[in-house]
């Protein structure tokens, strides 16, 4: 069935909206891919923010236009049967859940990302990117590390005090 113009601009205005929103927006072929395991992916990227539309590509190009920011990507790579991923909240985590979803389903194969600056990355871009740690789990390193002094004073202390104190006193000896 048929868009009429008027659904068609409703769609360009989602579709502009999710863009200018979003951190990182992933393409993806999903040609040779099942609607069942479209679903499936759809239900697990919800749980990391992103949010996945099949969407006619010109009218993805529309929207790109329409968006100052976005306005000098190079948007000839987007041809065939594409899903777009959006997320608002981290740049990695459409790229992530793509890749993962990818390894049981290797028909999805990433054509490249627009970043919310305008640019547009590749497909070996996107890939570095969906071997990064999550925003998440990068907060909780940089935490470990700013505590690992911390850590490493309190373990001594609580280890065998006598053995520290003797060391303290072979010190003040020599």
């Amino acid at each position: 069935m048929a868009l009429t113009k008027v659904k068609k601009n409703e769609v360009v205005a989602e579709v502009a909206e999710l863009l200018s929103a979003s951190k990182m927006t992933v393409v993806t072929k999903y040609q040779g891919t099942t609607v069942k395991a479209l679903q499936e992916l759809r239900r697990s990227s919800r749980g990391s923010g992103t949010q996945l539309k099949v969407v006619k590509n010109r009218l993805v190009i529309k929207a790109i236009q329409q968006n100052d920011a976005l306005k000098g990507v190079d948007t000839s790579a987007l041809e065939g049967m594409l899903l777009y991923a959006f997320n608002a909240q981290d740049e990695v985590a459409p790229a992530q859940a793509i890749a993962k979803f990818a390894k049981l389903n290797p028909t999805l194969e990433f054509v490249g990302a627009i970043s919310a600056e305008g640019k547009f990355l590749t497909a070996d871009e996107v890939k570095s990117l969906a071997t990064l740690p999550g925003k998440n789990e990068l907060i909780g390193q940089v935490v470990a590390m700013l505590l690992s002094p911390v850590n490493d004073i309190t373990n001594a202390l609580s280890g065998n005090l006598h053995a520290l104190l003797d060391g303290i006193s072979d010190k003040a000896t020599a």
